[in-house]
């Protein structure tokens, strides 16, 4: 359970957060280009069973604890949740738990009640679901945004005029994701409430990622924030601020997002750099009189509930050092059907005992806390799909991203009190002192130039190479190896020089591209693209002056990385197709000719390289162009144009990317192999708005904006297709189609293990 001396204000929370809209199920659209409040969307996903309404459900394994963080017996892990998902009567398991019911709890539960679970089929959950249930996401409206401004000063710095004019679209779209809580449809006492929802209701307006993710989310608002405060809407900034003061003072924590299926965990802990950022920009100090106790108590809860003591093998000195690791015993409510499966499909070998499944459901869980789920990072047998999450081994591991962050956190914290509170002001400054020097010992490798995760299974240092590694220098914690000179510098960005040499895209977040899971390669995530130009900018200045170093004849910039550092040779590096006519082919495993965007002085969409330009400098506005080319080239490869600047494509174009009735889709993840895509991979199909995707695009414009050059896109083929939308379509209908056959094998695993018990 989790320990806070807020929790008792936990089941009084939830009691108001039930709620559900009394609106019409009307279907709206709205333009992207439009400024004003937008007509937001109501919509009911149509159950849509992948077998016929006779047939009747497959046997199920035994229902999970019950969670005591969960409170309701609809939308917590129970025999409602498990029965509606093993019918698979959505797509994406969250379109069900986003649906308030239609009827109070009390109602709903003995309408569910008359069912015989060995007979019940698909037909009569269909119609449960239409008679009990709304549309999902209807307890959220449109905000206005106070203030807007369709010409933020940041613009100007953006000297080319296509790369303005798209800047200035990807502002207007924070009017499209702005949200507040119906509280005329809010059900009422939880008891005795009309209805039952999920949302926890919000006092302030605040922005959505967008797609699935309908609610205010934790670590996807940092850099949203970055975006709003280059847009100049302070006052939304503030707002979301106080929605998540109002979360801390209500929870003792910040939940994942804005649903009661997230109150078992939170996120990457970056609410003080909100408050920081938003202070500094503003010097609206009056923030602080209520931000920083809440710090206090949001950095209390990680140190009470995350935090273990970790003696050094190379030291043998003792830290404290936080990790992901959630209570919970349950498949995610929002993605039930994916965590059931991956628990109990025994063609992925022997089937799992109960206390197996249950502290599976833990790691996968913590997995979502850490914001990358999932990554062969934390998998301790990489696999393809869910056979390498049934090794999830996240709660043994000590991130060295996490504690960069908690780091960073206590530092910000520190600056924040200066002298109004001296005792405060040390206590976090020691407390920061001690994290860098844990960090240092246990995670930091000076040979590979690189930071790693610390293991506790193993207790000793990882060797997984991810963009991880460059989280501590943004906080801070420059090693002396790197400070010695600027060849070891270097060396620390090394990937990030190969990445713009060998792949079209950017820096992607592993070099793993088998795994199929969302946060490997070829996936790479605009907040890590932020996290790598911060640290990159972090260096002090003495560092930074050589021009970028070359590879030895005959060598690729593989040949510039510091030895043993990706833990990976270049011929098991992910492989760059070539475009065109050429498509059927690959560019070289190894040498020279991997290199393929390879130029005098730059690298393709890398921008235009200067007289005097230091390594830094040329590594940032190659990052900053890419990411730009990434986001452009993908959002006018799905219909977008912009009036005398950027025409539309064809339509024969556009059928390439499914996209003739599109305007252009602004997506979470990007691939680095195609600049016309959006990622692919992982458990739910891509997402398009996108929340930190347009912030860090905002950031990298206000930023870099008279170094960024119009990009080329390369023409459309056939396999984007492929790469944008089917691969997680395919992962999708591959789970769609195993569960049967999935159901039909555990029953024959029945007789071998006498560890379940099926209804």
């Amino acid at each position: 359970m989790i320990a806070t001396p807020k929790w008792t204000a936990f089941a009084a929370l939830l009691r108001l957060a039930l709620a559900a809209p009394q609106a019409s199920t009307t279907t709206t659209t709205t333009d992207f280009l439009e400024t004003s409040v937008p007509t937001l969307t109501v919509s009911t996903s149509v159950p849509s069973p992948t077998a016929p309404l006779t047939a009747t459900l497959p046997s199920q394994a035994s229902l999970p604890p019950v969670q005591p963080w969960c409170i309701g017996q609809i939308f917590c892990p129970g025999a409602v949740l498990q029965t509606v998902n093993i019918a698979q009567l959505y797509s994406d398991p969250k379109t069900f738990v986003d649906k308030p019911t239609s009827k109070s709890a009390q109602q709903v539960l003995a309408d569910f009640a008359t069912f015989n679970l060995s007979t019940v089929t698909e037909g009569d959950l269909v119609n449960f679901v239409d008679n009990d249930f709304l549309g999902e996401g209807l307890e959220l409206e449109a905000a206005e945004l106070p203030n807007f401004n369709a010409s933020p000063a940041f613009l100007s710095n953006v000297t080319d005029p296509l790369l303005n004019a798209f800047a200035q679209i990807v502002n207007g779209y924070w009017t499209q994701l702005a949200r507040n809580t119906n509280q005329s449809a809010l059900c009422g006492d939880y008891t005795n409430g009309q209805c039952e929802s999920t949302l926890i209701p919000l006092n302030h307006t605040f922005i959505v990622p967008g797609g699935r993710f309908r609610e205010q989310y934790y670590w996807d608002s940092y850099w949203i924030i970055q975006g709003l405060l280059k847009s100049e809407l302070y006052s939304t900034v503030n707002a979301t601020l106080q929605n998540f003061m109002d979360e801390i003072d209500d929870f003792g924590f910040i939940p994942n997002g804005g649903r009661t299926y997230y109150l078992d965990r939170s996120q990457p802990p970056l609410f003080v750099n909100m408050v920081y950022d938003y202070v500094s920009v503003t010097n609206d100090t009056s923030v602080l009189q209520r931000a920083l106790p809440l710090v206090e108590t949001e950095l209390a809860w990680w140190a009470s509930n995350r935090t273990i003591e970790i003696t050094s093998p190379y030291t043998n000195q003792s830290y404290m050092l936080a990790r992901y690791s959630v209570n919970n015993t349950a498949p995610r409510p929002e993605s039930y059907l994916t965590d059931y499966l991956t628990a109990n499909d025994p063609t992925y070998g022997t089937p799992l005992t109960q206390q197996e499944a249950e502290a599976l459901y833990g790691e996968l869980a913590s997995g979502a806390e850490s914001g990358w789920d999932f990554t062969a990072r934390f998998e301790l047998v990489p696999q393809y799909g869910d056979p390498g999450l049934r090794t999830y081994n996240i709660r043994n591991t000590i991130p060295v991203c996490l504690n960069s962050i908690l780091y960073r956190a206590h530092t910000l914290l520190a600056e924040l009190y200066g002298d109004s509170n001296s005792t405060a002001t040390t206590s976090h400054r020691q407390t920061a002192a001690n994290i860098r020097a844990a960090i240092l010992d246990l995670m930091w490798d000076a040979g590979k130039l690189a930071f790693y995760d610390f293991n506790i299974t193993s207790n000793a240092r990882n060797s997984f190479f991810s963009v991880a590694t460059y989280y501590p220098v943004w906080a801070g914690i420059i090693p002396d190896e790197i400070l010695s000179s600027q060849a070891n510098a270097f060396g620390y960005f090394a990937s990030v020089n190969l990445v713009m040499n060998k792949y079209n895209g950017t820096v992607p977040t592993t070099f793993v591209d088998w795994t199929g899971q969302q946060w490997d390669a070829p996936n790479t995530w605009p907040p890590h693209q932020y996290i790598v130009l911060e640290a990159l900018n972090a260096l002090p200045s003495n560092l930074t002056t050589n021009t970028l170093p070359t590879p030895g004849s005959g060598q690729s910039a593989y040949d510039l990385v510091p030895s043993g550092q990706l833990n990976l040779t270049e011929s098991q590096l992910p492989g760059q197709p070539l475009r065109g006519a050429q498509a059927s082919e690959n560019v070289t495993a190894t040498g020279p000719g991997a290199d393929i965007n390879t130029l005098n002085g730059t690298v393709v969409n890398g921008g235009n390289s200067s007289s005097g330009e230091g390594w830094t400098a040329t590594l940032g506005r190659e990052v900053a162009n890419r990411y730009f080319t990434s986001v452009l080239c993908s959002w006018h490869a799905t219909g977008g144009s912009i009036p005398g600047l950027l025409p539309r494509l064809s339509s024969s174009e556009l059928n390439l990317t499914n996209s003739i009735n599109n305007t252009g889709n602004m997506y979470e993840k990007f691939s680095i192999l195609n600049v016309d895509s959006s990622g692919s991979g992982g458990e739910y199909t891509v997402q398009a708005g996108f929340g930190w995707t347009n912030g860090v695009l905002l950031w990298v414009a206000a930023n870099y904006g008279h170094l960024l050059v119009a990009p080329e896109c390369p023409t459309l083929v056939a396999a984007t297709t492929s790469s944008s939308t089917s691969s997680s379509g395919t992962m999708s209908l591959m789970r769609s189609s195993l569960l049967a056959t999935v159901m039909l094998a555990v029953l024959v695993s029945l007789a071998i293990s006498t560890q379940f018990t099926w209804v």
